[in-house]
């Protein structure tokens, strides 16, 4: 099959433009026969009625996780696979439900005597806090709640109220539990009006503002802005008056006049309002009179934008009418939007090489093919080069060529620097793996280092190599650091965690879980480019690393059956701070040292 011929920007854009006035031509009368001001009020309806169900369908979404958790439970529970009086089992169940409900608060999980257990979402680093809680004595204000659900079979959302310990407002939704007709506990689900103000945040553009108020009252629940006004919130005052926003413009609603829904052919479920922004810009406000789809939470979804949204249409009528001789001007503009659209590849091509200059060739698209014969050419060249930088990547470690390209050095000639060089290793691996198939083997490993690489990149250090199951790595190079040791430990009290959250799902597959060593050391290295001309590695040689590998292998003879054993030298322990869990081991001889290492051993 002949290869599809390719055309050239002059005489495309030559043929196009002279093309497009006629067209144009054609495309004003036809609007003149057909349209009608009918029509376009219409049209002006049914682009509210899918805006306000666009941003419904957002809330409903993150409502949904919520009620199905809560449904969850209660059938987890009913079938006795959730017994109450097992905390450490409800603590992880609660963990597990709260990880992926990134609008979630908190969850509280009680028995009829208002104890439990309560996993809070904590600070906005993503860590999950969790513990025993008596309700009454530590979260009073939630005992209402129980003491409703008690009453209740079905689930229920609260009023709005704040918590002074959270100095915050929240909406909970109380799932209670039921042994047959008697009741057993509650399953609380909190979310903050700063939850759901991001949601808002997120439905919103830079001209549609979403927002949540009240049923029934003009208070507001949501906003994109509601985070400025926090500091307002008390028991008293648990939501803000819409004239408290800092939306200039929505401040202003008790005082914006309504509109007839019959001008825009708007439904009669929603209200209509305009008013003026601070720059003397008409807005409209539409704004629910009530929403029965929000899995019973008592708000209602509003939105205010320009009001040319619905007004442009019909003063679009109006001008085709008058200039539909504009000929000149409408080619002009197929000109410049004929322009637009040739620029987009390039565009693309602009935005994908800054990507890859910043070496994040995962985020590069591939460009698409063009019938612009100098665009396609282009197109392939950029994608075949991206394929062969992918290809290079997965050798070269990308973080460390980020690092030299960012201190502008393309080569690294060896040097001496203070260093902290890790290194982990599988306990018992040969006798582990001989059950397994090469490939699962391979599998087994790939996950396992992929686990460990991820916290080390996460804490700036470099990955030197991997050995087998083993993994070296290293900080202060090609970076210096005033204190390599800090990362370098928090690095590895990642790993024991990461490890441990892996091997509760290898026992939940019915797997052994894997046992790591991990050694730490400091001191001066030799850092740098080490080889030949033709094949050079960015690598560190010296003692350090030796006695960083010992500490590793030490870790056998300190606790044979631990799942974890940090073990560090005392170099790496007098540098960190008394937030690290340190356990003094004392002198111990490691092969290849004449004198005894101080060793201490690091708990996470």
């Amino acid at each position: 099959m002949a290869a599809r011929r390719k055309l050239f920007i002059t005489p495309t854009l030559a043929t196009v433009i002279g093309s497009f006035v006629l067209m144009t031509a054609a495309a004003i009368l036809f609007i003149q026969a057909v349209t009608s001001s009918q029509v376009v009020r219409r049209m002006g309806g049914e682009l509210v009625d899918i805006g306000m169900d666009a941003a419904q369908t957002a809330f409903v979404e993150q409502l949904n996780a919520i009620t199905e958790t809560a449904e969850f439970t209660r059938l987890t529970y009913e079938r006795k696979e959730l017994p109450l009086d097992d905390p450490d089992l409800v603590l992880s169940y609660l963990y597990g439900a709260l990880a992926p409900m990134e609008q979630v608060s908190f969850l509280v999980l009680i028995d009829e005597n208002g104890k439990g257990i309560d996993v809070d979402r904590g600070d906005a680093d993503g860590k999950l806090l969790g513990g025993d809680v008596n309700l009454a004595k530590d979260i009073p204000i939630l005992v209402p709640l129980s003491e409703r659900a008690k009453t209740q079979t079905g689930a229920f959302w609260s009023e709005p109220f704040y918590m002074p310990n959270r100095e915050h407002t929240y909406y909970v939704f109380v799932r209670p539990l039921h042994e047959g007709k008697t009741y057993r506990g509650s399953l609380m689900i909190g979310m903050s009006l700063d939850r759901m103000s991001e949601i808002t945040w997120h439905v919103s553009t830079d001209d549609i503002t979403v927002f949540l108020m009240k049923e029934g009252s003009d208070e507001i629940v949501a906003h994109p802005d509601l985070y400025k006004s926090f500091g307002k919130l008390t028991k008293e005052t648990p939501l803000l008056k819409v004239s408290q926003l800092p939306d200039v413009f929505l401040a202003g609603f008790e005082d914006m006049p309504k509109v007839d829904n019959a001008s825009f052919d708007i439904s009669e479920d929603l209200d209509i309002y305009s008013g003026t922004d601070s720059d003397g810009a008409k807005r409209f406000v539409i704004l629910e009179q009530k929403n029965e789809n929000l899995m019973g939470l008592p708000v209602r979804i509003g939105m205010h934008f320009p009001a040319e949204y619905l007004d442009q249409p019909l003063k679009q009528l109006l001008a085709a009418l008058i200039v539909g001789g504009a000929l000149l001007a409408l080619s002009l503009l197929g000109a410049v939007l004929l322009a637009r659209r040739i620029a987009r590849p390039v565009q693309r091509a602009s935005v994908a090489a800054r990507e890859v200059a910043d070496l994040n060739l995962e985020a590069v698209t591939p460009l698409p093919a063009s019938i612009i014969r100098e665009l396609d050419d282009l197109s392939k060249g950029f994608n075949a080069m991206v394929g062969g930088l992918k290809a290079f990547n997965r050798y070269v470690p990308k973080t460390l060529v980020q690092k030299l390209l960012r201190e502008g050095r393309a080569d690294a000639p060896p040097e001496e620097r203070e260093v902290a060089v890790l290194f982990t290793d599988i306990a018992g691996f040969t006798s582990a793996s001989e059950g397994m198939t090469a490939t699962e083997t391979a599998a087994f490993v790939n996950h396992h280092l992929s686990l460990l690489g991820a916290e080390i990149t996460r804490e700036g250090g470099t990955i030197d190599k991997y050995i087998g199951d083993s993994v070296m790595a290293f900080w202060g190079a090609p970076e210096r650091l005033e204190n390599p040791a800090e990362p370098a430990a928090r690095a590895a009290i990642a790993m024991a965690r990461a490890i441990r959250v892996d091997n509760q799902a290898r026992i939940a597959r019915g797997e052994a879980p894997v046992r790591i060593r991990i050694g730490l050391h400091m001191g001066p290295l030799v850092v740098g480019d080490i080889g030949a001309p033709e094949r050079v590695n960015y690598t560190v040689i010296g003692d350090t690393v030796n006695a960083a590998s010992r500490l590793e292998s030490l870790g056998k003879e300190i606790d044979e059956t631990a799942d974890v054993v940090i073990l560090v030298s005392e170099e790496i322990a007098r540098c960190l701070d008394s937030t690290f869990d340190q356990e003094v081991i004392g002198a111990h001889m490691v092969k290849g040292k004449s004198e005894a290492v101080d060793v201490v051993r690091l708990r996470g």
